[in-house]
């Protein structure tokens, strides 16, 4: 039997597409491998959000290939769209394929997975115009508790850090009834709860013709109700509406979690940062979602030390986030990436002054999630158990649809299940354990 391995780098879209590609394979008789040796195929799906994860996806793909140097080795994603030549120079590399064909590699595996190439061959052409949302098996599998699934890929907002819409190209999306379909695919392999995934998310249906919304295709989610449980991955500030809120709010499928790609909390940085939004926006967005959602997670990236960012500026975005309800922090120092504008831009920050930034900002991002988990205790809330035990204390392990990690007593035949669990303490290191509610 013929064994591949999928490798991954990058975001939660990457990962559903390199599951979509596992699952085509198994369907198509060939065995997953664990090991990093003895494989047929390698697919390498690649990030370069950052100089960083290009060097990471460089290392992953080296070591395939002197780990398996018989194998036909494929690279892929986001670093093969943007500079395949670079990847053409490592030894061992059969094939590069960029986003723009990489939902077309199950098709062409009969032919490209038979032999090695003495030279690698490159399959990838211009994404910008590509206008079709491109599709994946999807990754259904039972025996999981959560499930992505990607409904849309491309940003067309070109914020000057980013990469990410050369790589991806322009917004697409997956049409309503497919996306129905795929969660009630999702459902019945034993998912209980799916995460509607995308590279900019609030774009959502804007291709159509005529143009829809994300906030429409959330409507038809809670009128079919074609899962239990529907998790919403980041979406930008201005694209969060009144409208969303109150259905999130009121729906019952809909998990009570934000996740905002806020960035910075100082104006002059988000105009160099070309992002649509002032502090005032965020400011009020989140007192709009805490009103109507009190029990909300709110989450945000904050990207510290993008060129500019004086002391007053960063005292700007730390005291936004430090009034604000805000329950959680993804925090990133800023990374010069070729090929975007802000890689020349003058005034780039020391490097021990973005590190000293983000640490007060990871310390705050702490004691805000301590904050929000205690403010819960007492309350009981649904939460999914995970398959697997914690591996520290043997306990179950699940989380509610707040978003808020916990752990609990209680016997196998409850994993992949959603309880009410009551929330009973916070740990000095912010561990949450709750008893199962019965009542």
């Amino acid at each position: 039997m013929k064994k591949f391995k999928v490798m991954t780098l990058g975001c939660k879209v990457n990962q559903y597409e390199s599951d979509g590609l596992s699952q085509y394979l198994r369907k198509s008789g060939w065995h997953s491998n664990a090991d990093e040796t003895c494989t047929d195929l390698c697919i390498i799906n690649t990030c370069t959000v950052t100089q960083k994860a290009s060097m990471q996806s460089r290392q992953a793909i080296r070591k395939a290939v002197r780990k398996n140097p018989e194998a036909c080795i494929i690279v892929t994603g986001c670093y093969a769209q943007t500079e395949p030549s670079e990847l053409e120079k490592i030894t061992g590399v059969d094939y590069v394929i960029g986003h723009s064909d990489k939902h077309k590699i199950p098709s062409m595996l009969s032919k490209i997975a038979e032999h090695k190439n003495s030279h690698p061959v490159t399959i990838c052409h211009d994404i910008a115009g590509e206008k079709k949302f491109a599709n994946f098996p999807c990754p259904g599998r039972g025996g999981r508790t959560r499930a992505f699934l990607k409904i849309q890929d491309g940003c067309n907002n070109f914020c000057t850090y980013c990469i990410v819409p050369y790589a991806r190209g322009r917004s697409r999306s997956m049409p309503a009834g497919e996306v129905l379909h795929n969660i009630n695919t999702l459902q019945t392999a034993g998912f209980k709860e799916v995460v509607l995934t995308g590279i900019h998310l609030g774009y959502y249906g804007l291709d159509f013709a005529p143009p829809s919304s994300l906030v429409e295709m959330l409507r038809q989610i809670h009128e079919t109700r074609p899962m239990d449980r529907v998790r919403l991955s980041s979406i930008e500030p201005h694209e969060i509406t009144e409208e969303m809120i109150c259905l999130v709010a009121s729906s019952g499928v809909f998990c009570h979690h934000f996740h905002i790609p806020l960035q910075s909390g100082d104006d002059s940085i988000l105009q160099r940062m070309h992002r649509p939004y002032s502090g005032a926006f965020f400011k009020e967005l989140v007192q709009k979602i805490h009103g109507l959602l009190p029990d909300a997670a709110i989450g945000a990236d904050i990207l510290v030390g993008f060129p500019g960012e004086t002391d007053d500026a960063f005292e700007n975005t730390y005291n936004l986030i430090n009034e604000m309800p805000v329950t959680y922090l993804h925090v990133f120092p800023f990374s010069s990436r070729s090929g975007t504008p802000a890689a020349g831009f003058p005034d780039q920050v020391e490097h021990d002054v973005v590190k000293t930034r983000c640490r007060r900002m990871r310390e705050l991002g702490i004691a805000k999630k301590k904050l929000f988990y205690k403010k819960n205790i007492g309350k009981i809330s649904k939460v999914l158990i995970e398959g697997k035990r914690d591996r520290d204390t043997g306990h179950l392990k699940g989380t509610t649809h707040n978003y808020i990690p916990i752990l609990l007593q209680g016997e196998d035949y409850l994993k992949e299940s959603i309880v009410n669990v009551r929330i009973e303490s916070v740990s000095e290191q912010g561990r949450v354990c709750g008893l199962l509610f019965k009542g």
